[in-house]
């Protein structure tokens, strides 16, 4: 990967209509977290607003990685190691 390849991910998230899916309750009250460069402060970013919700077991936050959205034929670039 060339240093200066951005790899966009967003982190949101909201409550789950059941445990085992991903449909939100209500997608109008999705947390936005925030979009991230890379990774590693999507991660940082979604660790900690999992952790703020932590006693609402229908509360989840996804990292996206936006980067495979916007240009499909890179998306075999990874950044998460």
């Amino acid at each position: 990967m060339a240093a200066n390849k951005q790899l966009l991910h967003l982190v949101i998230g909201g409550e789950l209509n059941d445990l085992e899916g991903t449909v939100f309750r209500n997608p109008a009250e999705i947390d936005f977290v925030g979009a991230y460069s890379n990774y590693a402060d999507a991660k940082e970013a979604w660790k900690s607003a999992a952790q703020r919700t932590v006693d609402n077991a229908h509360m989840r936050y996804f990292v996206i990685h936006a980067h495979r959205l916007i240009d499909p034929n890179g998306a075999n670039i990874c950044d998460e190691d």
